[in-house]
Protein backbone atom coordinates (compact mmCIF):
# COMPACT_ATOMS: atom_id res chain seq x y z
CA UNK A 1 0.00 0.00 0.00
CA UNK A 2 1.27 3.13 -0.78
CA UNK A 3 0.92 6.13 1.37
CA UNK A 4 2.21 9.19 -0.65
CA UNK A 5 1.57 8.99 -4.42
CA UNK A 6 1.76 12.01 -6.75
CA UNK A 7 0.32 12.30 -10.30
CA UNK A 8 2.37 14.47 -12.99
CA UNK A 9 3.39 16.84 -10.18
CA UNK A 10 4.98 20.11 -11.64
CA UNK A 11 6.37 23.39 -10.62
CA UNK A 12 7.83 25.48 -12.69
CA UNK A 13 9.19 29.56 -11.91
CA UNK A 14 8.91 31.22 -14.67
CA UNK A 15 10.79 29.42 -18.13
CA UNK A 16 12.24 26.77 -15.60
CA UNK A 17 11.01 23.91 -14.52
CA UNK A 18 12.11 22.79 -11.30
CA UNK A 19 9.98 19.40 -11.11
CA UNK A 20 8.32 18.02 -14.00
CA UNK A 21 5.60 15.24 -14.17
CA UNK A 22 6.72 13.23 -11.20
CA UNK A 23 4.85 9.98 -10.46
CA UNK A 24 6.30 8.82 -7.03
CA UNK A 25 5.22 5.71 -4.72
CA UNK A 26 6.00 5.63 -1.58
CA UNK A 27 4.93 2.41 -0.06
CA UNK A 28 3.46 2.55 3.74
CA UNK A 29 6.41 1.80 6.56
CA UNK A 30 8.74 2.24 4.42
CA UNK A 31 12.34 4.09 4.34
CA UNK A 32 12.01 5.87 0.30
CA UNK A 33 15.48 7.99 -0.33
CA UNK A 34 14.69 10.13 -2.65
CA UNK A 35 17.93 10.83 -4.73
CA UNK A 36 19.51 13.68 -7.08
CA UNK A 37 22.01 15.99 -7.62
CA UNK A 38 22.05 19.84 -5.83
CA UNK A 39 19.22 21.21 -7.85
CA UNK A 40 17.58 18.23 -8.93
CA UNK A 41 13.75 19.24 -7.45
CA UNK A 42 14.53 17.30 -4.45
CA UNK A 43 13.19 20.10 -1.78
CA UNK A 44 11.05 21.46 -4.31
CA UNK A 45 8.68 18.42 -4.20
CA UNK A 46 9.20 18.41 -0.72
CA UNK A 47 7.95 21.96 -0.31
CA UNK A 48 5.07 20.88 -2.36
CA UNK A 49 4.13 18.17 0.20
CA UNK A 50 4.49 20.74 3.19
CA UNK A 51 2.14 23.16 1.36
CA UNK A 52 5.45 25.32 0.82
CA UNK A 53 4.87 25.88 -2.27
CA UNK A 54 1.92 24.84 -4.62
CA UNK A 55 1.95 22.86 -7.62
CA UNK A 56 1.71 24.49 -10.97
CA UNK A 57 0.22 21.22 -12.44
CA UNK A 58 -0.90 17.88 -11.00
CA UNK A 59 -1.56 16.86 -7.35
CA UNK A 60 -0.53 14.39 -4.66
CA UNK A 61 -2.27 12.45 -2.08
CA UNK A 62 -1.09 11.30 1.47
CA UNK A 63 -2.30 8.81 3.57
CA UNK A 64 -5.03 8.51 1.80
CA UNK A 65 -5.81 12.46 1.30
CA UNK A 66 -5.55 14.93 -1.32
CA UNK A 67 -4.29 18.44 -2.10
CA UNK A 68 -5.30 21.08 -1.45
CA UNK A 69 -8.53 20.05 -0.28
CA UNK A 70 -7.24 18.36 2.39
CA UNK A 71 -3.87 20.00 2.80
CA UNK A 72 -4.24 21.04 7.21
CA UNK A 73 -5.45 16.98 7.76
CA UNK A 74 -2.04 15.96 5.73
CA UNK A 75 -0.24 18.26 7.60
CA UNK A 76 -1.50 17.27 10.79
CA UNK A 77 0.50 13.76 10.06
CA UNK A 78 3.42 14.71 8.37
CA UNK A 79 6.83 15.47 10.46
CA UNK A 80 9.05 17.59 8.56
CA UNK A 81 12.63 18.84 8.58
CA UNK A 82 13.42 20.93 5.29
CA UNK A 83 17.29 22.53 4.43
CA UNK A 84 18.67 24.33 7.68
CA UNK A 85 15.90 24.15 10.65
CA UNK A 86 15.31 27.41 12.22
CA UNK A 87 15.20 28.04 16.06
CA UNK A 88 15.89 30.88 18.78
CA UNK A 89 19.32 31.05 19.38
CA UNK A 90 18.93 32.76 22.74
CA UNK A 91 17.06 29.57 24.39
CA UNK A 92 18.39 25.96 25.09
CA UNK A 93 17.32 23.45 22.58
CA UNK A 94 15.34 21.59 24.95
CA UNK A 95 13.40 25.32 25.52
CA UNK A 96 12.84 25.72 21.55
CA UNK A 97 11.63 21.83 21.46
CA UNK A 98 9.23 22.96 24.36
CA UNK A 99 7.94 25.81 22.16
CA UNK A 100 6.76 22.95 19.29
CA UNK A 101 5.68 20.71 22.25
CA UNK A 102 3.21 23.25 23.52
CA UNK A 103 1.81 24.13 19.92
CA UNK A 104 1.03 20.74 19.39
CA UNK A 105 -0.63 20.18 22.50
CA UNK A 106 2.07 17.37 23.27
CA UNK A 107 3.27 15.81 27.27
CA UNK A 108 6.26 17.32 28.83
CA UNK A 109 7.81 14.01 28.47
CA UNK A 110 7.90 14.12 24.82
CA UNK A 111 11.02 16.90 24.35
CA UNK A 112 12.92 14.58 27.06
CA UNK A 113 12.33 11.47 24.67
CA UNK A 114 12.83 13.41 21.37
CA UNK A 115 16.51 14.30 22.78
CA UNK A 116 16.98 10.66 23.81
CA UNK A 117 16.43 9.56 20.06
CA UNK A 118 18.77 12.11 18.58
CA UNK A 119 21.40 11.83 21.16
CA UNK A 120 21.23 15.35 22.66
CA UNK A 121 19.88 14.73 26.37
CA UNK A 122 23.74 15.90 27.35
CA UNK A 123 23.73 19.30 25.04
CA UNK A 124 19.63 20.02 26.57
CA UNK A 125 20.67 23.15 28.27
CA UNK A 126 23.38 24.52 26.29
CA UNK A 127 21.77 27.47 24.04
CA UNK A 128 20.92 26.59 20.50
CA UNK A 129 23.36 29.56 19.08
CA UNK A 130 26.06 27.71 20.12
CA UNK A 131 25.33 24.02 19.22
CA UNK A 132 27.10 23.26 16.31
CA UNK A 133 25.97 22.75 12.74
CA UNK A 134 25.74 18.75 13.18
CA UNK A 135 23.82 19.28 16.60
CA UNK A 136 21.44 21.84 14.75
CA UNK A 137 20.51 18.77 12.43
CA UNK A 138 19.81 16.94 15.20
CA UNK A 139 17.91 19.38 17.02
CA UNK A 140 16.05 19.72 13.83
CA UNK A 141 15.10 15.94 13.61
CA UNK A 142 14.25 15.80 17.12
CA UNK A 143 11.52 18.40 16.16
CA UNK A 144 10.53 16.43 13.21
CA UNK A 145 9.71 13.77 15.61
CA UNK A 146 8.40 15.09 18.97
CA UNK A 147 5.09 13.85 18.04
CA UNK A 148 6.06 10.63 16.69
CA UNK A 149 4.17 11.02 12.91
CA UNK A 150 3.02 8.89 10.72
CA UNK A 151 4.71 10.34 7.76
CA UNK A 152 8.41 11.77 8.18
CA UNK A 153 9.92 13.85 5.42
CA UNK A 154 13.50 14.45 5.87
CA UNK A 155 15.73 16.82 3.54
CA UNK A 156 19.06 15.92 3.58
CA UNK A 157 19.59 15.29 7.36
CA UNK A 158 23.32 14.60 7.72
CA UNK A 159 24.45 17.40 6.49
CA UNK A 160 27.18 18.96 8.47
CA UNK A 161 27.32 15.56 10.65
CA UNK A 162 30.73 13.95 10.88
CA UNK A 163 31.12 10.21 9.89
CA UNK A 164 29.92 9.53 13.67
CA UNK A 165 26.69 11.49 13.40
CA UNK A 166 26.45 10.26 10.10
CA UNK A 167 26.18 6.67 11.05
CA UNK A 168 23.87 7.40 14.30
CA UNK A 169 21.73 9.60 12.36
CA UNK A 170 21.51 6.76 9.55
CA UNK A 171 20.91 4.07 11.91
CA UNK A 172 18.07 5.78 13.90
CA UNK A 173 16.33 6.78 10.74
CA UNK A 174 16.33 2.80 9.37
CA UNK A 175 14.74 1.98 13.12
CA UNK A 176 12.04 4.57 12.67
CA UNK A 177 9.32 2.52 10.58
CA UNK A 178 10.10 -0.40 12.49
CA UNK A 179 9.97 1.95 16.17
CA UNK A 180 7.66 3.87 15.49
CA UNK A 181 5.32 2.28 12.47
CA UNK A 182 5.86 5.38 10.69
CA UNK A 183 7.40 6.56 6.76
CA UNK A 184 9.82 8.13 6.25
CA UNK A 185 10.81 10.28 3.02
CA UNK A 186 14.90 10.92 3.31
CA UNK A 187 16.59 13.23 0.27
CA UNK A 188 20.48 12.90 -0.17
CA UNK A 189 22.36 13.69 -3.19
CA UNK A 190 24.68 10.41 -2.42
CA UNK A 191 23.60 7.62 -3.10
CA UNK A 192 26.28 5.29 -1.01
CA UNK A 193 24.39 6.93 1.80
CA UNK A 194 21.05 6.35 1.05
CA UNK A 195 21.94 2.61 0.45
CA UNK A 196 22.73 1.81 3.90
CA UNK A 197 18.95 2.74 4.93
CA UNK A 198 16.47 3.13 2.30
CA UNK A 199 14.24 0.34 0.78
CA UNK A 200 13.20 2.11 -1.64
CA UNK A 201 14.51 4.74 -4.04
CA UNK A 202 13.59 7.43 -6.77
CA UNK A 203 16.18 9.17 -8.89
CA UNK A 204 15.65 12.61 -10.09
CA UNK A 205 17.21 14.82 -12.35
CA UNK A 206 16.00 17.93 -13.85
CA UNK A 207 13.09 17.93 -12.08
CA UNK A 208 12.50 14.13 -13.97
CA UNK A 209 11.93 10.52 -12.28
CA UNK A 210 14.61 8.36 -14.31
CA UNK A 211 14.37 5.23 -11.64
CA UNK A 212 12.09 4.14 -9.03
CA UNK A 213 12.31 0.62 -7.36
CA UNK A 214 14.61 -1.46 -5.06
CA UNK A 215 18.31 -1.24 -4.48
CA UNK A 216 18.23 -4.38 -7.14
CA UNK A 217 15.80 -3.18 -9.21
CA UNK A 218 18.71 -0.50 -9.80
CA UNK A 219 21.04 -3.01 -10.24
CA UNK A 220 18.89 -4.84 -12.94
CA UNK A 221 18.55 -1.79 -14.51
CA UNK A 222 21.76 -0.69 -14.79
CA UNK A 223 23.24 -3.62 -16.20
CA UNK A 224 20.74 -3.54 -19.08
CA UNK A 225 21.48 -0.42 -19.72
CA UNK A 226 25.20 -1.33 -19.88
CA UNK A 227 26.20 1.20 -16.51
CA UNK A 228 28.44 -0.24 -14.34
CA UNK A 229 27.23 -1.92 -11.21
CA UNK A 230 30.28 -2.78 -8.86
CA UNK A 231 29.85 0.13 -7.44
CA UNK A 232 26.45 1.93 -6.67
CA UNK A 233 27.94 5.27 -6.34
CA UNK A 234 28.93 5.02 -9.86
CA UNK A 235 25.83 3.48 -11.08
CA UNK A 236 24.43 6.42 -10.29
CA UNK A 237 26.33 9.37 -11.62
CA UNK A 238 26.75 7.45 -14.84
CA UNK A 239 22.51 7.55 -15.35
CA UNK A 240 22.75 11.53 -14.27
CA UNK A 241 25.43 11.42 -16.90
CA UNK A 242 23.81 9.77 -19.32
CA UNK A 243 20.57 11.66 -18.45
CA UNK A 244 22.92 15.07 -18.81
CA UNK A 245 24.39 13.89 -22.10
CA UNK A 246 20.72 13.11 -23.85
CA UNK A 247 19.58 16.91 -22.87
CA UNK A 248 17.27 15.67 -19.90
CA UNK A 249 15.74 19.54 -18.55
CA UNK A 250 17.09 22.64 -18.28
CA UNK A 251 19.70 23.48 -15.94
CA UNK A 252 19.71 25.56 -12.82
CA UNK A 253 21.08 28.99 -13.70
Amino acid sequence: MNIIETQNLTKSYGDFTAVSHLNLHIRKGSVYGFLGPNGAGKSTTMKMFLGLTHPTEGTFSIDGKTYPSDRMDILKEVGSFIEAPAFYGNLTGEENLDIIRKILGLPKSSVKDALELVGLTQFRKRLAKKYSLGMKQRLGLAGALIARPPILILDEPTNGLDPVGIHEIRTLIKSLPRQFDCTVLVSSHLLSEVELMADDIGILNHGRLLFEGTMEDLKSNACAAGFPTDNLEDTFLAMIDEDNRKGGGTKCP
